[in-house]
């Protein structure tokens, strides 16, 4: 018999309504999946499958993602995304919760659970730690004018361009696959369905706000955030895949920020490391989950 996907469900904050997907079994231990940037809840689906037995899986939209509401002004600063989690925890009573993240959720679910460590139970946080020590150097040079300046340059150019249209979905797909040339065609195939949506003329658009690429242009201090991720308690998992463009924080030394947290990489992986590497990933998750 096959079994179910996952049901849909909205919950508000600041008057968005967010969307997430439900995997049941409720009386089981909560999990959060939380994804990254311009992507979408059901790209966790694989991995929410061979969870769903033994946890509560919940796996929300991030605002402007997925068929969660698009902000009304564009500006997706961190705060917010924070906020949205707490709610979610909060609102739908979920802590201790376990998380789950990649990318943008991954810095997301760190600045969260190092101001709320007594709701986190474990953490795994996949490339979550945001800009290299090196990359952040650099964006430093311009200073804070300097980095304003280029977010109102930034934030400009993305109002004056149009909405992506692709004429057929197998236009769709095959930019999802040229940009993501790790994944198998399933994959393309899963993500790409659940990231489009129709236009009335019959083209195809990417699900998410297009202002989701700018960069929020004011952000807490670089410190604070190592102060957030000296305040997590519960165990934690940072995984790095060594095709990457992220840096490993075992090597470039922010690993030190950390009271108890080990990293795990693995070879032939990209930035998604839980689609590149799925079976080895699912088998590290799971003998992590398992040691709470």
């Amino acid at each position: 018999m096959q079994r179910l996907g996952p049901t849909s469900h909205n919950f508000h904050s600041q008057r968005l309504r967010l969307h997430y997907a439900d995997w049941g079994n409720p009386d089981a231990p909560p999990l959060i999946l939380l994804h990254g940037g311009r992507d979408h809840a059901r790209s966790w689906d694989w991995t929410a499958e061979k969870l769903r037995k033994n946890w509560h899986v919940i796996a929300p939209d991030l605002r402007g993602h997925g068929d969660s509401e698009w902000v009304s002004d564009g500006n997706y600063d961190m705060t917010p995304f924070v906020y949205d989690l707490a709610q979610l925890i909060h609102q739908r009573d979920l802590a201790p919760v376990t998380i789950v993240a990649h990318s943008l959720g991954g810095n997301i679910a760190l600045r969260y659970t190092g101001l709320y460590p007594d709701t986190v139970r474990q953490l795994v946080a996949i490339e979550g730690l945001g800009p290299s020590p090196a990359m952040q150097a650099e964006r430093d040079k311009d200073g804070a004018i300097g980095r304003l300046k280029n977010w109102i340059e930034s934030k400009r150019n993305a109002a004056g361009r149009q909405h992506k249209r692709y004429p057929t979905f197998e236009d769709a797909l095959k930019r999802m696959a040229e940009a993501n040339e790790h994944l198998n065609e399933e994959y393309v195939h899963h993500l790409t369905v659940h990231a489009v949506s129709q236009n009335e003329d019959g083209s195809y658009s990417w699900k998410f706000d297009p202002h989701v690429n700018v960069w929020g242009g004011v952000d807490i201090a670089q410190q604070d955030i190592e102060a957030l991720w000296g305040a997590i308690t519960c165990p934690t998992l940072l995984v790095y895949g060594e095709d990457s463009w992220a840096s490993n924080p075992a090597k470039d030394g922010r690993i030190v920020h950390f009271n108890d947290a080990r990293v795990e990489s693995f070879s032939g992986a990209g930035h998604w490391v839980h689609h590149d590497r799925f079976d080895d990933f699912v088998t590290l998750l799971d003998d992590f989950l398992k040691q709470d």
